[in-house]
């Protein structure tokens, strides 16, 4: 039995959200206040970055099953369940969560039933935050319609978010009123029926499981990064260090995976958060404290580790970045490393020519001057050596030998250990350096061959660059500056 859905916020979360809620057979209805998007949506324009999401979208829209407008008293009217999904970003100069746009948007939606409702918090909200909706709702709520709270926390992994929703590991609801629990297992019935979990929780604990679930999975990072350094020094290989502890059931392989650090829109905030309402209630949160501060020193540590492949020094070198996104399959790259260790590339003297699939135009606004090339042969022209910051399937895909034959001088720098080093080597890179684990120098440096790459461009590179930034290649002026503005936002 379908459910009449409406959905506050049309970001990552909420469009997902939304767009599978259809697909298992429910009215569902998003409502976004910025206009431009619900009319790009109703033109069918998805707004962001998720392998599927603009199929899924189109095809429940032509079903009936799926509207936007930006109309939130009339469409939440008549709604038996409407979904909070909108951001709780940390608020400026605090690692507080900042709970503004939660509690606006409670207000409006209680104001505006008009029958039993559960108003059901999508968003990642701390410990406590329910309970103060509700009494918002109890203070806003027409007297002779009831309205209750219910808290839903999403697992979505940006990249894999479909099938995250629809087959996912566990399905968590928390509410302490037995008619709303009921609507929530109506709209979970499909996911349920198919035999995924669905566990019934009280408030508290429902908002806890998805602070505690993101802390896990930061503190896991940060160790096989810590764990990697120390490879590095003892000869060890963190890749199979990983394999070898990831067999343990008890532990896993997943988040077992050295790269220059975590960010994006959830784990950075999720983790200061749960911080700050450890520290209000005067609760110690030592592991999540020192996982916070590992992360931070993993940029200056892989900075370091770039500018010794460098030759001690990043200053006047020519770089090709290869990744913006803090991870790959998608466009996100709210606090992702590779911003970070670019814009520090830069303060030191770097000129830096950048390639993401998804073409970030929030990169541009992060970096501005950035130049942002089409393709990944484009950034590497007479590079000096060659940084991948991001897990993208398309640099997997790269024709090695062509992006060494490209550069000045083929260094690669692989901070995702995409690539395996003989492999690399063979296909005409002189130096291949990954991370936890010693790289050797297979190949020596080869003049002739270093000479004749040079001979690709068709004009020598200036020898003043403006801002530090690398400029294109005259070769194709069509792609001369940078191209990140192009890709809608």
């Amino acid at each position: 039995m379908n459910v009449r859905i409406a959905i506050v916020g049309t970001g990552y979360v909420g469009l997902v959200s939304g767009a599978c809620f259809a697909d298992l057979g429910h009215d569902v209805i998003c409502i976004d206040n910025d206009e431009r998007k619900i009319n790009a949506l109703n033109n069918g324009c998805i707004p962001i970055y998720e392998p599927g999401l603009d199929e899924l979208v189109s095809r429940n829209v032509k079903r009936g099953n799926l509207r936007f407008s930006v109309d939130l008293p009339g469409s939440v009217s008549g709604r038996e369940a409407v979904f909070i999904a909108v951001g709780t970003p940390s608020h400026p100069g605090t690692d507080c969560a900042d709970l503004h746009f939660v509690m606006t948007a409670a207000e409006q939606i209680a104001s505006n039933v008009d029958r039993f409702t559960v108003i059901v918090i999508k968003s990642t909200v701390p410990v406590g935050t329910n309970r103060e909706v509700q009494r918002v709702i109890k203070h806003c709520v027409p007297e002779q319609h009831m309205a209750v709270v219910a808290s839903n926390p999403e697992f979505l992994r940006e990249g894999s978010a479909i099938e995250d929703f629809m087959h996912p590991d566990r399905i968590v609801f928390g509410t302490e009123n037995e008619q709303a629990a009921v609507i929530m297992r109506r709209i979970y019935a499909p996911l349920e029926n198919l035999g995924y979990d669905v566990l019934t929780t009280g408030i508290e604990t429902a908002e806890l499981i998805k602070y505690a679930a993101n802390a896990f999975l930061a503190i896991k990072i940060s160790y096989i990064n810590e764990i990697a350094d120390l490879c590095e020094i003892v000869g060890a290989d963190v890749d199979r260090v990983a394999t070898g502890i990831g067999l343990d059931h008890r532990i896993g392989a997943a988040f077992l995976k050295a790269g220059p650090g975590w960010g994006g829109s959830c784990f950075p905030k999720d983790t200061r958060a749960l911080k700050a309402t450890a520290a209000e209630h005067v609760v110690p949160m030592r592991i999540v404290d020192a996982a916070i501060e590992s992360n931070t020193q993993r940029k200056y540590a892989i900075l370091k580790k770039i500018e010794n492949a460098c030759s001690g020094s990043v200053s006047g070198k020519r770089l090709a970045v290869f990744g913006l996104t803090f991870k790959g399959q998608t466009d996100d790259v709210r606090e992702s490393p590779s911003i970070d260790l670019i814009r520090a590339l830069t303060e030191q003297g770097a000129k830096i020519r950048a390639y993401d699939p998804s073409s970030p135009a929030e990169a541009s606004r992060l970096l501005p001057g950035l130049c942002m090339t089409a393709s990944a042969v484009d950034a590497v022209k007479s590079a000096d050596a060659l940084v991948i910051l991001t897990d993208w399937q398309q640099f997997i895909d790269c024709d090695l030998g062509e992006l060494a034959a490209y550069m000045a001088d083929p260094v690669m720098i692989d901070l995702r250990n995409l690539f395996d080093e003989q492999t690399v080597c063979s296909k005409g890179f002189r130096h291949y350096i990954r991370v936890g684990r010693k790289s050797a120098n297979l190949l020596g440096a080869r003049p002739g061959l270093v000479q004749q790459k040079k001979q690709l461009s068709s004009e020598p590179l200036p020898t003043e660059i403006p801002l530090m930034l690398w400029p294109m290649p005259q070769q194709r002026p069509e792609l001369n500056g940078p191209i990140g503005e192009s890709k809608a936002a």
